[in-house]
């Protein structure tokens, strides 16, 4: 058994800022990754054409700021670049190919006991800590809703984290569930391929540009919120117009104060909006059966389709290795303190990268996690 001062589960953003700022602390730290690299979110489960939706200034992680020739919203590969040399200057040495499989808390030595299945030797291996930090994330495991009927459906079906691009769909009849950005975007990228695209819309959400949430964000640091968002939602409706009409309502609450109340992401618009309303992405209503190659929606029309894409979102996967998670998450593996004390659990217990908050939330949480644990060390001393 190999003995440490923190073990962080998770390669991803959040493990990486966690590792990053206990290594300033000289905290000694173990991160653990079940995959081959780290970010294996944006190396391997991203689409080609993903950007950061958000300006460099509101991206960046603890104690490396983006250079000033880095554009104001970078591309994917960038922000890898980025992730990779912020790995080489901090000294992160995550274990890959670890796959966490029990993690729970020996209430006798007052010690975090951690096994974890080597990918490449095939060996369980054993860790003891004093403070162990979950910064497995949000995206942990691709979420498919229940469908009526979905196993019956002939033709492809895939998550949006297996999306790469629209070439395979050229000529197709796609069907994109799922509204947010990510939804958005693929079904943007499909008819720039050629695809008969249409997306499933249900909720309301706001529609922003890059620039408006820009401004928008800078804004909430001297206004109140709600003036903001009824700044940015006037300008929003000036820009889009009547939305409603195109199967597009807009929610009774502002987008900022939407998000931080419950962490609802508007969607950023890149060029998605325009091709709805040139009737070039077909919006339908929720899916109440599939039959074969034929889905049926709730108003009653139906469609054949040859590919359904679910851009559903992922979901937190922490409680199925985390024996004794009701010390910092709930049933659903999210946080179970409000924000902001989200970060800190019970018995040296915390979680990095949950808040919904981006990586301006994992930043947040990496810097209090350390934080804490230094001072939790010298009253110890």
């Amino acid at each position: 058994m190999e003995v440490v001062t923190v073990v962080i589960v998770g390669a991803g953003p959040s493990g990486l800022a966690s590792s990053a700022c206990l290594n300033v602390e000289s905290i000694s730290n173990i991160v653990l990754e079940r995959e081959d690299c780290c970010a294996s979110l944006w190396k391997k489960r991203s689409y080609d054409r993903l950007g950061l939706h958000l300006a460099k200034e509101f991206c960046s992680l603890p104690y490396k700021e983006h250079s000033p020739e880095t554009s104001t919203f970078m591309s994917k590969d960038t922000f890898i670049s980025y992730i990779d040399s912020y790995v080489s200057e901090f000294n992160i040495t995550p274990r890959y190919s670890r796959s966490v499989e029990s993690a729970f808390y020996d209430e006798t030595m007052k010690k975090w006991r951690i096994e974890a299945k080597n990918g490449v030797s095939g060996e369980t291996e054993s860790y003891s800590s004093d403070y162990l930090i979950v910064a497995s994330g949000e995206n942990n495991e691709a979420f498919v809703p229940e469908v009526q009927g979905l196993a019956s459906f002939k033709g492809e079906l895939i998550h949006s984290s297996e999306y790469k691009n629209g070439k395979p769909y050229k000529g197709k009849d796609v069907l994109v569930v799922g509204c947010g950005n990510s939804g958005m975007e693929i079904s943007h990228d499909l008819v720039d391929h050629d695809a008969r695209t249409t997306i499933v819309i249900r909720s309301p959400f706001h529609v922003l540009t890059k620039k408006m949430v820009h401004m928008g964000m800078i804004m909430t640091k001297y206004l109140p919120v709600n003036l903001v968002d009824t700044l940015i939602s006037l300008a929003a409706r000036f820009t889009y117009g009547d939305l409603p009409k195109h199967g597009i309502c807009r929610p009774e609450q502002g987008p900022f104060a939407l998000k931080m109340l419950c962490g609802k992401t508007p969607v950023i618009d890149g060029g998605s909006i325009s091709r709805i309303k040139s009737k070039k992405i077909k919006v339908v209503p929720e899916i109440v059966n599939i039959n074969g190659t034929n889905v049926e929606f709730v108003d009653g029309t139906e469609q054949k389709f040859d590919a359904i894409i679910f851009a559903t979102g992922y979901k937190s996967g922490a409680n199925k290795w985390l024996k004794d998670f009701q010390h910092v998450l709930d049933d659903e593996g999210m946080p179970k303190n409000k924000y902001p004390d989200h970060w800190k659990g019970e018995s040296g217990l915390y979680c990095a990268g949950l808040s919904g908050r981006g990586l301006n939330g994992i930043s947040s949480d990496a810097t209090h996690i350390a934080a804490d644990i230094r001072e939790l060390l010298k009253n110890k001393a």
